[in-house]
């Protein structure tokens, strides 16, 4: 049985990373943010005989050893996320995704683990200067959360060539799903519906956007941590297909049975240099080297994600009145 450490399990894709590799009979290492409160996040409730969950902080090099030990591979997916947040405390991002990859890199070198999967993102590619984006697209910081990005896959992909390590960049395009931070687009429209609001707060309806459903893109990550081939390599998980976000909003609506308006919240853009317009994900490399495809449509997606949020409990762990940076 392979030992897995997850980072970052706490979130809302670490979670169905979590769930899916105990359905496989991994056994998993779940990391949780430390904190006071001993609050495991989107971890809570779940118990598996496979499973253990420790908290601390992946910004310190000592315990990222401690982490590691006895593992055969490490997901890395513990980062600061949220674009907006990362305007006003970018000092933040550095420390957390740069030099906690650095951290992870260096504690599973070390230790000598078999694989290392460090999670990147889409936004490392801004605005698309052709499409679908294949992984030679270039880089453009458009915000200091994608420039703290680019900065930790460039880590990464030091360790791969300087040491040796056995590392895979992942690139999840635009995720979506039950469990998802209110700060993203599809839950802060869904929660608003869902309390009863017709008059929608949204930011630019125009940039389009490359959908995963949180299912697929889990298995993504396992299809890469068990192919050879795609050691050294960085790799996109998309759908290869775009949708604007008014699109989505119609569709949210719709799946919903809602009729609604929007109103742009000046709140809620970003600067005009710092928005990514278009977003369309080629993951031909992925799909070559692991056979991994999408299975959940974006309709379908939608609906199970909005059923998810309409349940009371899940519901009421969000302020839909309050833009969440």
């Amino acid at each position: 049985m392979k030992k897995i450490v997850v980072t970052g399990a706490d979130g809302f894709i670490g979670s169905h990373l979590t769930e899916a590799l105990l359905a496989e009979g991994y056994e998993v290492k779940a990391l949780a943010q430390y904190n006071s409160f001993n609050n495991w996040g989107h971890l809570e409730g779940l118990r598996h005989e496979n499973l253990e969950v420790v908290t601390g902080d992946v910004r310190d090099a000592a315990f990222c050893r401690h982490l590691l030990k006895g593992a055969d591979t490490v997901m890395h997916l513990a980062a600061l996320i949220a674009i907006p947040y990362s305007y006003v405390a970018p000092e933040s991002y550095v420390d957390t995704n740069v030099k906690g990859t650095l951290n992870i890199c260096q504690a599973a070198l070390d230790l000598g683990l078999e694989r290392v999967l460090v999670t990147s993102t889409s936004e490392v590619y801004g605005t698309a200067q052709y499409v679908p984006i294949d992984e030679k697209h270039p880089r453009q910081p458009q915000s200091p959360y994608s420039a703290s990005k680019i900065g930790a896959d460039a880590i990464a992909k030091s360790f791969h060539n300087a040491f040796g390590l056995p590392l895979t960049i992942v690139r999840p395009f635009n995720t979506y799903g039950p469990r998802q931070s209110a700060r993203a687009f599809i839950p802060t429209v869904i929660t608003q519906i869902a309390n009863g609001a017709r008059q929608i707060k949204v930011g630019d309806l125009s940039p389009t956007r490359d959908f995963n459903f949180v299912t697929d893109t889990a298995a993504g990550f396992i299809a890469i941590a068990k192919s050879d081939e795609a050691v050294g390599r960085e790799l996109n998980i998309a759908t290869g297909t775009e949708v604007s976000m008014r699109d989505t909003l119609e569709t949210v609506a719709r799946v919903m049975g809602a009729e609604v308006e929007f109103t742009v919240d000046p709140e809620r853009l970003r600067p005009s240099k710092s928005e990514v317009f278009r977003l369309c994900g080629d993951s031909t490399e992925l799909r070559r080297l692991t056979g991994w495809a999408p299975k959940v449509t974006l309709e379908e997606g939608l609906r199970r994600t909005a059923e998810w949020f309409l349940n009371d409990d899940h519901l009421k762990q969000y302020k839909s009145d309050i833009y969440n940076r």
